[in-house]
């Protein structure tokens, strides 16, 4: 039961953190750190990436008139060559991602780490207040998907590929990070940041799977569904928030919590541990 438990409480975290900028691997392996699940090194590793999909089936349930291209208009089904496009950059945009799969295990090694994830946490909280600070009274370039030009997704896509290298990043946080940087509006940055999110998270997790097998112990199994059912309905909750929240708010606050978040984590490693 006790471990039943501790899967809700990781289902939590990453259905807020891997919506909001602040790093959902980052917290997952952080909060590891204090409420250890009973299983294996190697589990726990496919767990905190395949628990992404309970997160990302939220993604599709909430927009799914927005990312599914078949339309039904007077009566008949039609295909919608608008997202038809944005499919087409969506894909683009995982371009650069894919250039770093074959490293995944290698990154992991070096990275999965307190320290490296605290000092992820602190610079691009940083980048956040500084690009925000930057950006203060400006009009945005891009207020629409549609008007998102195949360069840009391009380069939103290489900010992705830096967050998948570096736990504590945020795949969420550097996209739209990325995004703010090339003009996008907030509400749109994080749109198509959450698209974006379903291709790559759908890939990773497939990834994780076959490299572990489908070998699950049924208590495995239980808390791997579990975690994922919480995920999933936390999910729907944040995104709606930050959806409403950047209507009105910028992402600064994020930045600090990342900074003061990171801080706390190097004196624990550091001083306490």
């Amino acid at each position: 039961m006790i471990e039943i438990l501790k899967a809700i409480i990781l289902g939590i975290v990453e259905g807020i953190t891997e919506w909001l900028p602040i790093s959902s691997t980052g917290h997952i392996i952080l909060v590891d750190e204090f409420l250890k699940l009973n299983v294996s090194e190697k589990f726990m590793s496919m767990f905190t990436v395949v628990i992404q999909l309970g997160a990302i089936l939220a993604v599709v349930v909430i927009f799914w008139n927005k990312i599914f291209p078949i339309e039904k208009k007077n009566g008949k089904f039609i295909i919608s060559k608008d997202k038809i496009l944005m499919w087409i950059k969506i894909v683009v945009a995982c371009l650069p991602a894919m250039i770093i799969i074959p490293f995944d295990d290698k990154f992991e090694e070096l990275f999965h780490k307190p320290i490296p994830i605290a000092l992820a946490l602190i610079i691009v909280g940083i980048l956040f207040i500084l690009v925000e600070n930057r950006n203060k009274n400006k009009k945005s370039k891009i207020n629409t998907i549609a008007e998102i030009t195949f360069q840009a997704a391009f380069i939103i896509g290489i900010f992705q590929m830096i967050a998948g290298m570096f736990p504590g990043t945020s795949r969420s946080g550097a996209t739209i990070l990325g995004g703010i940087f090339l003009g996008l509006s907030r509400t749109i940055a994080a749109e198509f940041t959450f698209f974006l999110a379903i291709p790559v998270m759908f890939g990773a997790s497939f990834i994780k799977l076959l490299k572990f097998g489908l070998s699950f112990t049924g208590f495995e199994f239980l808390i791997l569904i579990v975690a994922s059912v919480v995920s999933f309905v936390v999910s729907i909750l944040t995104i709606k928030f930050l959806m409403d929240y950047v209507k009105k708010h910028d992402f600064k606050v994020f930045g600090w919590y990342r900074i003061i978040l990171g801080i706390l984590v190097i004196l624990y490693f550091t001083l306490l541990k």
